[in-house]
């Protein structure tokens, strides 16, 4: 197998995201498009120069589609993804992997069963920031990571951006699931395993959702280190950014998604070298795809995969146990 010809299953900003970002992958190509709305599908499809077909069994009957794209809302990733496995479809499925560790679970299975390949696209991995900080940490920069802090805040969600299925924590994951998939797997990433998760929060402003709209998380993790992160939708002062330190210096990154001159990274003895080069850092989505489609291609995991997507769904689970327990949870 030289080249993957892909279906993708939801036709929103996401799935559109996502199209035009398979457009950039040399070994892959985009076949067909669906959505349970139509017209959406339709419409995406004449943008991008492919089929519509008239529904996800439609899709995944097609022996031209290899793999699919899933960027559905959270609660329909399993389901699709079972479909999809026992047609025999490798898959791509976006954040967060689903909205329960037992959708993961029984996600998992299919594939294994099915001989097909799973990526979840916790796109993070690929963000310059992201990963010339890891790689700082892995390489022992400064020491033994000890404290590790993640902040990601905005205010409510947009009037564009407030669907029914957003407002239900079983159908979206909640904040914890859909937006911080990517700073829970970015700690976990950095700092390992997680032990045990404390949180506190509740809703103060989103009041038709029914999930927190601000959570304090304190990871727990199996090395030692503690992490934490603020998850926010009531600051009218938003950002996303943070700090590490570990026994031998700190390093600070204000704009997880700005340019890695903003790193700012220091030992006991003064500036520590953040190692910048000239190299074109190639667009996230881009990255992850490409890495989706090779893996698929020469038949081994994907990098970022079904454990990777549980691990998040996990832990997050464990803290909005903790935030109604107040006692520390340990993620399944």
């Amino acid at each position: 197998m030289s080249s993957i010809q892909v279906g993708l299953i939801g036709s929103g900003p996401m799935g559109r995201d996502l199209a035009n970002g398979l457009a950039e992958v040399e070994r892959a190509r985009l076949v067909a498009v669906c959505d349970a709305r139509q017209e959406s599908a339709d419409k995406l499809a004449d943008d991008l120069g492919v089929e519509a077909a008239g529904s996800i069994d439609e899709m995944l009957e097609r022996d031209d589609i290899d793999a699919v794209m899933v960027a559905t809302p959270p609660f329909t990733h399993c389901d699709i993804a079972i479909a999809s496995a026992k047609a025999g479809k490798h898959l791509f499925v976006e954040k967060p992997m689903a909205v329960t560790v037992g959708d993961c679970d029984a996600m998992s299975r299919a594939v294994r069963d099915a001989g097909v390949h799973l990526a979840i696209g916790l796109v993070c991995r690929y963000y310059a920031v992201h990963c010339k900080v890891r790689e700082m940490v892995h390489a022992g920069k400064i020491g033994r990571p000890v404290f590790m802090q993640v902040h990601r805040t905005s205010g409510p969600w947009g009037e564009s951006q407030v669907v029914p299925w957003r407002l239900r924590r079983a159908q979206s994951g909640g904040s914890l699931m859909e937006i911080n998939a990517h700073e829970i797997d970015f700690m976990r990433s950095v700092c390992g395993e997680v032990a045990s998760v404390s949180a506190a929060g509740g809703i103060y402003l989103q009041t038709e959702g029914d999930y927190p709209d601000l959570a304090a998380v304190t990871l727990n993790f199996e090395s030692g280190a503690v992490g934490f992160l603020h998850s926010s939708h009531v600051t009218a002062v938003g950002g996303c950014g943070g700090q590490i330190d570990g026994t031998e210096g700190s390093i600070r990154y204000p704009l997880l998604f700005g340019e890695l001159d903003t790193i700012e990274a220091r030992d006991w003895n003064g500036p520590i070298e953040i190692g910048l080069d000239d190299r074109e850092i190639e667009d996230a989505v881009v990255a992850e795809l490409a890495a989706w489609i090779d893996a698929v291609i020469e038949d081994r995991d994907a990098p970022v995969g079904a454990v990777d997507g549980r691990a998040a769904v996990a832990i997050a689970e464990a803290a909005y146990r903790s935030i109604e327990s107040g006692r520390p949870e340990e993620p399944e």
